[in-house]
């Protein structure tokens, strides 16, 4: 389990998973064969305490997970600089868990929360289009095992 260092600031899993929900975006975290570190932002969906993305059949991110299932999912919702004070209002939310792939069913549930959240109003023409590229995409997901969060208000 992860300890948040100040606990003054620290989000009930409550709150944390109304982050996950209402973010738009977030950076999957991987570490490659050698241990480099890998970061890359993506659009997602939190469901049934799970994180849900599509990416391509191949590529780096999928080569660190099929080496190392073990990944971290951050968000961050609202924030305001505070100059005056030398810091900034934030909130986040950390996920730590295991990546692996979704298939049947699951994976069309997946794509259509994800076309309902990003493309709402074009339902009917992104269930056309997640047909027409539905062979070259993965959907994967993030089993969450541990959330941390934290916050300053």
């Amino acid at each position: 389990m992860k300890i948040v260092r100040r606990k003054d600031r620290e989000i009930g899993t409550h709150e944390a998973t109304e982050l996950l929900s209402s973010c738009e975006y977030g950076v999957l975290s991987t570490v490659d064969k050698d241990g480099q570190p890998y970061g890359v932002a993506l659009s997602y969906i939190y469901k049934n305490n799970c994180i849900y993305f599509h990416c391509a059949l191949n590529g780096h991110k999928i080569e660190n997970i099929e080496n190392n299932n073990k990944v971290s999912f951050c968000v961050v919702g609202k924030t305001k600089v505070l100059p005056e004070k030398f810091s900034t209002e934030y909130e986040s939310a950390v996920v730590f868990g295991a990546a692996s792939e979704v298939q049947g069913p699951e994976r069309n549930s997946a794509l259509l929360w994800l076309l309902e959240k990003y493309s709402s109003g074009f339902v009917e023409e992104g269930e056309k289009y997640i047909d027409k590229l539905s062979k070259v995409t993965k959907v994967l997901k993030v089993e969450i095992e541990h959330i941390s969060a934290k916050a300053r208000r």
